[in-house]
């Protein structure tokens, strides 16, 4: 909260009043300023690379028995898929 004093003159010329603020109010805004840097360094160490110890050890298995009759399946579907877009970018040109 600013406060505020005032001081008047008074003379043969007129009268001089001088109004003085000081103090502040920035307790708020320094302490939001505070609380989004200390956010930001949390974010910025969760996203790169705020790794615990010991977090590493992953056990990663890839089962592909069988993928070959899906795989030979989905080779059709996109040799189907590219023939009716060429089909149609034909009939859109009128060739």
């Amino acid at each position: 909260m600013a406060h505020e004093s005032t001081t008047t003159q008074s003379n043969a010329h007129g009268t001089h009043t001088t109004t003085t603020a000081s103090g502040g109010g920035n307790g708020g805004l320094a302490f939001i300023v505070g609380a989004l840097v200390v956010v930001v360094a949390i974010m910025a160490w969760m996203f790169l690379g705020g790794e615990t110890p010991g977090s590493n050890d992953a056990n990663i298995s890839v089962d592909v028995s069988g993928a070959g009759e899906a795989a030979s399946e989905a080779a059709d579907a996109v040799s189907g898929a590219a023939a009716a877009v060429g089909n149609a970018a034909e009939d859109a040109t009128g060739n």
